[in-house]
């Protein structure tokens, strides 16, 4: 049996350990089999069982689960290779006037994170224009014409990536580590805490249903000392597209302060995609 075989098994019973195994993980696991039946058996020891009861939790067997539950690996790699969504934003100011946006992002995966690339259309009142993320480097286009886009926008868009699921759901192909922070009890919630770091040294905590091995929130610090600034991420609506997990609606907040909402419209995976749909001169010449 395969690690990964082996993998599943043990993690479904993990869950059950700490409550009802959810349909979609039951639903991930018979896909996850058939896509695994070609390889070969690998080398590396599978994370020991977790008995009912047992504290003995490892950050690998949680950050795995979750994995397993938003779809497995392979499935994961195969089915989000390329994807566009669609969906709208609302930003709110320092003023406190919201700002409504609407998007449309389209990506292509790397073998890591820093390796692929993005297209973000953005369209703001009467103003549209395109972010395009590609070897490490994010430019804008702005009606046909490339241009240096605020710092602002470069940091909205890097965030996501660094603090978010995908940092997660990928993070042995990035080679960041993980660390299990333990379990705590929130609002009557069971919580696995784990928190991730990249090799940038980044952290992110994110917050897990120990019950259904969903992502709940996650937090993560910006700035030092008395200027630093703590986020939160809150992910809602959970639904299953193309038998993976994704929650289509996110809520951030600064401190105490709620700065954005986004809702998904409407999202593709496996999407036929050029790499020339990632460079300015593309984006120059929709616009």
């Amino acid at each position: 049996m395969s690690r990964r075989l082996f993998l599943c098994a043990l993690t479904a019973a993990f869950l059950a350990g700490a409550g009802r195994v959810p349909a979609v993980v039951a639903q991930a696991q018979q896909p996850a089999a058939d896509a695994q039946k070609a390889e070969k058996p690998k080398k590396e020891e599978a994370p020991k069982r977790v008995q009912k009861g047992n504290q003995n939790i490892t950050a690998e067997q949680v950050a795995e689960t979750v994995i397993l539950v938003y779809g497995t690996r392979p499935m994961l790699q195969q089915i989000r290779r390329t994807g566009v969504e669609r969906g709208r934003i609302t930003r709110t100011g320092s003023d406190g006037a919201p700002q409504e946006i609407s998007y449309e992002r389209a990506f292509k995966r790397g073998d890591t994170l820093d390796k692929d690339k993005i297209r973000l259309d953005q369209k703001i009142s009467s103003i549209q224009y395109a972010l395009i993320y590609s070897d490490g480097h994010v430019t804008g286009v702005l009606r046909g014409t490339p241009f240096t886009p605020k710092e602002e926008d470069v940091t909205t868009l890097l965030t996501e990536r660094v603090h978010g699921l995908d940092a997660l759901l990928r993070y042995k192909e990035s080679g960041a580590t993980v660390k299990y922070n333990g379990k705590e009890s929130q609002k009557g919630l069971d919580l696995w805490v784990l928190e991730l770091t990249d090799k940038e040294s980044r952290a992110t905590r994110y917050y897990i249903s120990s019950k259904t091995g969903r992502v709940l929130w996650l937090e993560y610090e910006e700035g030092a000392g008395r200027d630093a600034v703590k986020y939160k991420r809150t992910f809602h609506d959970y639904r299953v597209v193309q038998q993976t997990l994704v929650p289509y609606r996110t809520v951030l907040y600064a401190g105490d302060r709620q700065v954005e909402e986004s809702q998904v419209l409407t999202v593709t995976y496996g999407v036929k995609m050029e790499d020339a749909v990632f460079t300015s001169e593309a984006a120059a010449a929709e616009q």
